[in-house]
């Protein structure tokens, strides 16, 4: 009976892999073949958990660089295209580029907000392109010694990245919804908004349904269905689908040669460390999903795959590529763990990125359903940054007035436009930034407190985070300034109580805060009124 149950629960869960079969000399899961058929049907699952993501980098920079429709999409097509090639070079791998593990690769979101900020210090697409380049060939030198350089990246500084990513372009998001273009007459009008928060209420409902597969869908059917909304109500043009070419190759240099500029190369720099940070983490995360081994060189040889088609990247017109941590989720999802399914996902996107008819309907996409969607793909953005910094320790340390400080010093060019405007054009190319703002803040404090531990007060400051505390009746000198025994109470200078614990129960009551089983000062109440019930009898039943 044991082994009956067994068999069954590894059926189960491996159930999606069962007649894939290993190559001879290889006991690596990864490295599983299954059936042609089912390599693509599982890849196209990868395509369409990514797709919303994939395209949207391309649509806002486009957007915001002001080009034509037939060159947004060559943005669109181009990055379909480069996302495939740096798929297929990150599963199956080139010589030392490449993890060989199933991982699918696309425009990362990382550097929107550093983009953004180039273009409006007067850069163009032909900035961004060449400061995508040098960084990404820095990188690409660094990724072997990037072991070292990654402890400068905690998650209290990971963290903050990412939530000023999120935040830096809720703005976006918003000028969308009210139609993109501000010099035109309909711009911020109600039948703009509404289309925006129709959107918006789709992917919210879509999420919500109980279809997996539905709700992991939520963004792109979300899109179709604001842009069937709008072509009713004669906001969407579709008169040019079906124009030129049924199939084209991406073009070589399509906006002309890159230009170099020496202050956005430093701000895609920063981008580029955070990039290789978040995919270091993946190749970490899917090789614990498919317990497979994991070494330093293998994590190298998965960033050098991202550099690498982060350098190619621009001579298509597309920008930075990294790991998409939401299909490393999938894998964890199915149970798929050939590394070959995610190739095959890379030649879909390769032949997607060959028709020109996608990015012409993508491009007829009217501008408020973007805004509407933006809200949502910004926001979660924000709250994975948030779930990161939840893991942040923050008692007897710093790490408080690092995320607040650096948090701040992301949102002052959001909020202060034109904060910056004395200052000479590096400075506001860098710090126009709201995640390059963030980031230089973050790691400067880091090093500063945790890791320059030099000169540091033994007792926390008043901008650290408050600990749990309790007194006994014969340890009172506990008692801080400003502490106060108020109506048979003590209370500290914020009016917080402070619970008195028994002596007895004071060494059990320091483990379980030590431990992490109580956090705050209302948990150490409850549990001192539970001892106290369960000590006087009132707590047994029967």
């Amino acid at each position: 009976m044991k082994n009956t149950k067994r068999g069954g629960a590894e059926a189960s869960a491996a159930s999606p892999t069962r007649i894939s079969s290993l190559p001879p000399g290889s006991t690596r899961p990864e490295d599983a073949w299954l059936p042609v058929p089912q390599l693509f049907a599982y890849g196209l699952q990868h395509v369409l958990t990514m797709y919303g993501g994939i395209i949207a980098v391309p649509m806002i920079i486009g957007t915001a660089a002001g080009v034509d429709s037939a060159q947004l999409v060559a943005l669109v097509t181009a990055s379909l295209f480069v996302g495939g090639i740096a798929t297929l070079v990150q599963s199956i791998g080139i010589g030392f580029i490449g993890s060989k593990l199933p991982l699918i690769q696309g425009v990362s979101f990382a550097g929107v907000a550093t983009m953004l900020s180039i273009l409006t210090g007067g850069g163009d697409l032909s900035s961004i392109f060449g400061a995508v380049i040098v960084a990404s060939v820095i990188g690409f030198v660094i990724a072997p010694f990037f072991a070292r350089i990654i402890r400068f990246f905690p998650p209290v500084v990971t963290g903050v990245v990412i939530t000023s990513i999120g935040l830096t372009l809720i703005p976006t998001a918003g000028n969308w919804a009210m139609g993109g273009d501000e010099t035109a007459a309909d711009y911020g009008s109600v039948q703009n908004i509404a289309l925006a928060f129709i959107t918006f209420a789709s992917i919210l409902l879509l999420s919500k349904v109980g279809s997996a597969t539905i709700s992991r869908l939520s963004i792109l059917l979300g899109l179709v269905i604001g842009t069937g909304v709008g072509a009713a109500m004669g906001m969407a043009d579709f008169s040019e689908v079906g124009t030129g070419a049924p199939i084209a190759i991406p073009a070589l240099l399509p906006f002309g040669a890159p230009t170099f500029d020496v202050a956005a190369i430093i701000s895609m720099l920063i981008v580029i460390l955070v990039i290789k940070t978040e995919t270091a983490a993946d190749v970490i995360a899917v090789g614990e999903i498919i317990n497979t081994p994991v070494d330093s060189k293998r994590v190298a040889a998965g960033l050098r795959a991202d550099m690498a088609s982060s350098a190619l990247a621009p001579l298509f017109g597309s920008f930075t590529q990294s790991a998409f941590a939401q299909n490393v989720g999938l894998v964890a999802l199915t149970g798929v763990r050939s590394r070959f399914v995610v190739s095959a996902g890379g030649v879909i996107l390769i032949l997607l990125g060959l028709t020109p008819v996608l990015g012409q309907v993508i491009a007829a996409v009217p501008m408020p359903v973007l805004g509407g969607a933006g809200f949502i793909l910004f926001g979660t953005v924000t709250g994975s940054g948030i779930r990161n910094l939840k893991a942040v320790d923050y008692e007897g340390n710093m790490n408080l007035i690092i995320v607040s400080a650096s948090l701040a010093f992301a949102m002052i060019p959001v909020v202060k436009g034109d904060f910056y405007d004395q200052f000479p054009s590096w400075v506001q190319t860098i710090f126009h930034s709201g995640i390059s703002s963030a980031a230089i803040m973050a790691v400067i404090l880091n090093l500063l407190f945790n890791e320059l531990k030099a000169g540091n007060s033994t007792n926390p400051s008043v901008f650290a985070a408050n600990p749990v505390r309790y007194l006994t009746p014969s340890n009172l000198k506990d008692l801080r300034e400003g502490d106060m025994f108020i109506d048979g109470r003590f209370v500290d200078c914020d009016g917080e109580e402070i619970p008195v614990v028994p002596d007895e129960k004071a060494e059990e009551i320091r483990k379980k805060i030590d431990c992490g089983d109580i956090v705050d000062t209302a948990q150490l109440k409850q549990v001192i009124a539970d001892e106290s019930k369960s000590s006087s009898g009132g707590g047994h039943s029967d």
